[in-house]
């Protein structure tokens, strides 16, 4: 049985589409091939990865979800350059691109806002990866008053959805959400 390996594209290319130079691209690849060394990660591997992180909880459910975000062509695995692109959004994009990929993340169905139930699978899938541990012990309607919280805030017009307009104006007004997206500004 051969293993089909994926080689990514020119790092010179790379380096040109990402926010990354070519040392930390070579990095960045040395870590993947580490953990991936076919050069493509499938949903399960990167659940069994991402779990790593969560050791408390069920991170099963927002991996899927992220992997899905990592996956923008859909199928059903992550290249490293698919890998990476997302990765210098997050930690070194511009303010409207971050947001737009976490707006993203959170259209589960693709159809280009953002529902309660898809935002309610969101949030009970980030208490599940949280794990039972969380100090103050969550109540069995939490995840419902932050998904309301989150639509008074954000669905500006009442309309019961959150467009990418809405999303961006409302994440933009808000000095926290603001603060967080500089987070992870100088990871790298």
């Amino acid at each position: 049985m051969t293993m089909v390996c994926h080689r990514p594209e020119g790092l010179e290319q790379l380096e040109a589409q990402t926010n990354f130079t070519k040392k930390e691209l070579q990095v960045l690849y040395r870590g993947f091939k580490n953990e991936c060394p076919s050069g493509v990660v499938n949903e399960e591997t990167f659940k069994q990865i991402y779990a790593q992180f969560f050791p408390h909880g069920d991170a099963s459910t927002y991996a899927h979800y992220l992997f899905n975000a990592f996956d923008t062509t859909q199928t059903g695995s992550v290249k490293f350059e698919d890998f990476v692109t997302a990765l210098s959004i997050l930690l070194r994009g511009t303010v409207h691109e971050k947001l737009r990929w976490t707006f993203n993340l959170y259209d589960i169905n693709k159809d280009g806002y953002i529902n309660k139930e898809e935002m309610m699978d969101i949030v009970k899938a980030i208490y599940d990866m949280m794990g039972k541990y969380t100090y103050p012990v969550l109540k069995e309607d939490t995840p419902r008053q932050h998904v309301d919280v989150f639509f008074q805030k954000m669905d500006k017009n009442k309309d019961g959805i959150v467009t990418l307009d809405e999303f961006l104006e409302s994440c933009q007004e808000d000095d926290n959400i603001m603060r967080s997206l500089q987070l992870f500004q100088n990871v790298m």
